[in-house]
This record gives structure tokens, sequence and C-alpha cells, in this order.
């Protein structure tokens, strides 16, 4: 069984004007995150992909279909309702400073969701170390404040702190598009081994093929709100179907120059066509 399961989800938001009509951003998407593993769901800005994720998080409510997390429904859920379900599905964000409490240590911002749910002070800071440990940072990190830190380790530290109360899914909201390339690729290896020790799911957010290729085992690709294919993330990354998957390969950016006028020229020639 399907740890996510979404259904026909369709999501509209208010139109501008005092008579416009709702506009639906999303046109009956269904996807499916099994237990442990990672979909990365892709596509361009305005896409709709962030408001998936968020509908998931129970921060958009859908107008029809089905949000289904370890086969409850979970898609119109009160806030009350929805608050134990904070333990089994976390958020890592694509802004690790902005995301992080400036005010509070690191230890602090670690511990406060292992106390609200019922943790003494000391099992709390036993699993604030471990967690350092688990993402590469040193102990004494947790005596500092999130400015001490570059922008690759505070998203450790916010990755740290979605693995707090040990969830069965983290949905990772482009996560790396604001770190250069070499500590993507850190980020990225630490999401991946921090799955392969926990057995955690992720539900991985992007607008960049070569990112989604590296982390996740099957790739959802969207576009303009619709599902346009879906498969295996070494398939869809390299020889995809849909003309509007193969115009994002071409523009994921290569180190020869030659071959990125190439690319440029060949997505051209797609963008025309379609």
């Amino acid at each position: 069984m399907s740890l996510l399961k979404v259904e026909d989800l369709r999501v509209a938001f208010p139109g501008r004007g005092l008579r416009a009509k709702p506009v639906e951003v999303l046109h009956g998407v269904s996807l499916e995150v099994g237990a442990g593993e990672t979909l990365g769901l892709v596509g361009e800005s305005g896409s709709g992909k962030t408001t998936i994720g968020r509908a998931v998080l129970g921060l958009v409510r859908p107008s029809q279909g089905e949000i289904a997390f370890d086969g409850r429904d979970i898609a119109r859920l009160r806030p009350r309702e929805r608050r134990p379900l904070a333990k089994d599905i976390q958020v890592v964000f694509q802004d690790p400073y902005t995301s992080l409490n400036p005010s509070l240590t690191i230890g602090d911002i670690l511990a406060e969701p292992l106390v609200v749910q019922g943790a003494t002070a000391r099992s709390a800071r036993a699993r604030v170390l471990k967690l350092l440990d688990q993402v590469g940072l040193p102990s004494d990190a947790a005596e500092r404040l999130p400015r001490e830190f570059s922008g690759g380790q505070r998203q450790r530290v916010a990755s740290a702190r979605a693995m707090a109360p040990a969830p069965k899914l983290i949905v990772c909201d482009e996560p790396v598009s604001a770190l250069d390339l070499s500590t993507q690729e850190k980020v990225l290896d630490l999401f991946i081994d921090i799955q392969r020790s926990t057995g955690v799911a992720y539900l991985f957010i992007s607008h960049d093929l070569s990112v989604v290729r590296h982390i996740s085992h099957r790739v959802a690709v969207l576009y303009r709100g619709d599902l346009v294919e879906t498969g295996p993330a070494a398939m869809v990354t390299s020889e995809p179907s849909h003309p509007y998957t193969q115009r994002l390969l071409l523009a994921a950016p290569v180190a020869d120059p030659v071959l990125q006028r190439e690319r440029r020229e060949e997505r051209r020639r797609l963008g025309a066509a379609a």
C-alpha cells in the first residue's frame, strides 16, 4: 500500500475582482509515494507543483479529490484533527534561513517539536545531539544561532528539524535551489543518507531535472496543472517521452559550451513545434 496517494486532486484559488471566477491551478492530479521512496515532482514556476506539496501539508484546501496518508483521507481535516499528523509529515522549505527562528539557538529549534510532543528536556537534548551528528554538524552547533551558519549548513539544520519527530514523509519544497552547485550535491547526498538510515519517504519538489535525477526513484512531471509524464527517474530524466519534459531536460545546463548551444537550439525547435 502507498504511504501517500493523491487522487484526482483539484485546487482553485479565488480570481481577482468581485465577480471573477475561481482559477483552477491543478486539474485532477493523481500520484503516489511509497514508504521509503522518493518521488521527484518537477515542473517550471507556476506549474502547480508547490501547490501539491502545500495541499499534502494541509496549507491549501482542495476543491476536489482525495489525499490519503497511510490509508486515511487527510485532504479536509480540521486544524485540530491534523495536528497529530505533524509527527509523521514534515517539510523542508526552499529558504533555510527564513524557516529558522533567528532568535533561538539551533538546540532550541531542534528540541522544540520534541518537547511539544511530550519529550523531557534530557531526552530532547540527547535527540538533538544525535540529529546534529546525523546531518554532519558538530555538537557545539546546538549553542549557536542560525545566522552563524552558511546556507548549506542551515539547510542541514532544517533537515535535522524535519527529522526530529522521526516522520514517515518529508515534503521537500525546492530545498537546494538557493544553494551553489557544490553545496547542492552535498545536501542531496545528505537526504539520501538520511533516507537509507531511517526509511523516510520524500515528495521532492524541484524545477531542475538534474536535481531530481540525483535523488529520486520515480519522477512525475507537472505542466500547467496537469501531470504529463511519470516513470522511473532514470528513464524520465534521460529519455523523456513528453515534449515538455524534453524541453526541461534540454534546459538543464551542461559544462560543454558546444553541447549547451546545441541543446538550446533543440529546445527552441521543440518550443516552436509545441
